[in-house]
């Protein structure tokens, strides 16, 4: 089942998400239903906020993209659609400083507005799965970009607080304009 997307400015986006300690059929369906969302969406991540819950919760999954990224999980390489899509529960990341991409990185809360963020190019992620099973992942590329983005979002963290003043002043309008309908479809 699809749910509706939260926009930027809803206040729940700001919102520290607490840690799940319950992993039962209501998570897993949750799990489900942020997956249907971000695929009809067409995203390749979907973080609990997203949809206006703020829990530590995410979504991710990147097999129909064309990036070339790496990834280890639990000591393995599996391929993609052996454990995609994931949802990752509780994340705790380690991020490697150095190097760090550029990219042009966009947001289903903040449709049709794109701009670039400098990120660090590889991590490590410590997580539980649906089941409250411990995992470890490493990656770089656009995996460990969409595993930092979706991070955020679990910290009340937005994609448009790493962007440069440079790249905000230009998206600085359709920022204006989304701020203005999300507060008026909340007075409705």
């Amino acid at each position: 089942m699809t749910l509706p997307i939260v926009q930027y400015n809803s206040p729940i986006l700001r919102k520290k998400g607490v840690k799940i300690t319950t992993f039962d059929a209501a998570l897993a369906r949750l799990a489900a239903d942020m997956i249907d969302t971000m695929h009809a969406a067409a995203g390749i991540g979907l973080a609990a906020q997203q949809i206006g819950q703020a829990i530590q919760l995410c979504v991710v999954d990147l097999r129909e993209t064309d990036a070339e990224f790496q990834w280890e999980l639990d000591g393995a390489r599996p391929p993609l659609e052996i454990f995609m899509p994931l949802a990752v529960v509780n994340p705790v990341l380690i991020v490697v400083p150095e190097p760090t991409t550029s990219y042009e990185e966009g947001c289903l809360s903040f449709p049709e507005i794109r701009g670039d963020v400098v990120r660090p190019d590889k991590l490590s992620v410590k997580f539980q799965d649906l089941k409250g099973v411990p995992h470890l992942m490493v990656c770089d590329g656009l995996l460990s970009r969409c595993v930092q983005h979706e991070a955020d979002h679990l910290n009340g963290v937005l994609f448009i607080d790493h962007m440069t003043k440079d790249v905000l002043a230009v998206i600085d309008p359709e920022l204006k304009a989304l701020k203005k309908r999300t507060r008026e479809a909340a007075k409705k």
